[in-house]
């Protein structure tokens, strides 16, 4: 099983890591942890300052994964595009949710949070829990773009905005 699940993931390729979003595979390492020889891949995120290193037989199981294919991304944009679709429950419960989207690495997901908690000018302002999640969920989409796309962060930033004021235009 390790060595199928290894052969998915080389060195210089970029990855998602649900928790912190794109980074880039460095190096494949033997460590010896415990007394047990462990395989890991380690991953630099660059923007983060930070490296990890993942057991290569566990990459899949938590939920590490390539780059999303450009049709997700466009299913992604598309998803910007849609009307903001804020439930009823309490800030709370919806932070959460909102939470794990960020978390799940999946997309289409944090481009649904970017999309519900967008704020036009002319909206009431975020708090701060707000701001934040939105912030964190702007970064994770923007730096899988700019990855998928091969642009920097700054060009997939403004594909991002055009798509948002239009939305805000079209609304």
């Amino acid at each position: 099983m390790t060595k199928s699940k290894k052969a998915d993931f080389r060195p210089d390729d970029f990855v998602v890591y649900p928790a912190h979003g794109v980074g880039k595979i460095v190096s494949i390492e033997e460590q010896e942890i415990a007394g047990m020889s462990m395989e890991l891949f380690v991953i630099a995120f660059e923007k983060d300052k930070m490296t990890l290193r993942v057991p290569t037989h566990k990459a899949t199981e938590i939920g590490m994964r390539a780059l999303s294919e450009p049709d997700v991304v466009n299913q992604a944009m598309k998803t910007l595009k849609g009307k903001a679709k804020v439930k009823k429950a309490m800030w709370s419960r919806r932070a959460q949710e909102y939470e794990q989207k960020i978390n799940s690495g999946d997309l289409i997901a944090i481009a649904e949070v970017v999309r519900d908690l967008h704020r036009t000018d002319d909206q009431r302002e975020q708090s701060y829990s707000e701001r934040q999640l939105y912030e964190a969920a702007l970064e994770r989409l923007t730096r899988e773009i700019a990855a998928v796309s091969s642009v920097d962060e700054d060009t997939a930033q403004k594909q991002i905005d055009e798509v948002l004021v239009s939305r805000a235009a079209a609304a």
